[in-house]
């Protein structure tokens, strides 16, 4: 990974015959659909994060199958390109492309392509693309590869509460896989951290691995809850109770 003084510089996109052809008649699906109404409640609910197209799900879905239809599967050089080319682009629909596209791919890919995810984790950072980002390609990373825990543990330090968060959220599809000493040291390591989105990815951490083993969640949180905002306590026995 190349290091600036600012920190991990982007990512090099790769040249790639595939990404042309997928960007090329992305931008062209999306914009002729485009709904400029839709467009302008879209972006006030995500707070202005990002400019909207006004795709509603069901169209941009279905939009993008006509859009990979008949294509190959792509190489981890394909998908890396894609989602960069697709993160260069301001609306947010093309990120959300973006995401879908590594969710079905992701198998494809080497642990060497931790470093993309963590610019498209810490470049125009919200709930919508952060959370299917840990969850379904973080997390599909580090579980091929034990060795990426060396830096999910350095991601859930981070002064960047994306980072945090999605080393708190990578495990969320693990079930009986899950590291419960880095899930509960990650949250306790997190539990004063002042922004709402990590108390309350703490909270949902812990909730989820309660579906597997509640009795664990339950004497963790009965322990330790005391060093937790009460919204993390509370997301975390939400199903299962004190």
């Amino acid at each position: 990974m190349r290091v600036t003084e600012d920190g991990p510089a982007p990512p090099r996109v790769p040249d790639s015959t595939l990404a042309d052809t997928v960007l090329e008649r992305l931008v062209a699906a999306y914009a002729s659909a485009a709904d400029p109404v839709a467009a302008d409640a879209m972006r006030a609910y995500m707070k202005d994060v990002a400019p909207f197209l006004g795709l509603k799900t069901p169209v941009r879905r279905a939009l993008s199958r006509t859009v990979e239809a008949g294509l190959p599967r792509p190489s981890e050089a394909d998908c890396t390109a894609i989602a960069l080319r697709c993160w260069e682009l301001p609306e947010r629909e093309y990120h959300y492309f973006a995401v879908d596209h590594l969710r079905r791919h992701v198998r494809r890919c080497s642990s060497g392509f931790l470093p993309v995810t963590r610019h498209l984790v810490t470049t125009v950072p919200w709930w919508d693309t952060v959370d299917l980002l840990a969850a379904h390609v973080v997390g599909a990373l580090v579980a091929a590869d034990a060795t990426l825990t060396a830096e999910m543990d350095r991601w859930s330090a981070d002064d960047d509460m994306w980072l945090v968060r999605t080393a708190l959220l990578h495990q969320l599809r693990y079930k009986e896989r899950t590291d419960t000493g880095r899930l509960f040291g990650y949250c306790l390591r997190q539990s004063g951290h002042p922004d709402f989105f990590v108390r309350k990815a703490i909270g949902w951490a812990l909730r989820e691995y309660a579906k597997t083993d509640p009795d664990a969640v339950r004497d963790f949180v009965a322990r330790e809850g005391d060093r937790f905002a009460p919204l993390s306590v509370r997301e975390a026995l939400k199903n299962i109770g004190a």
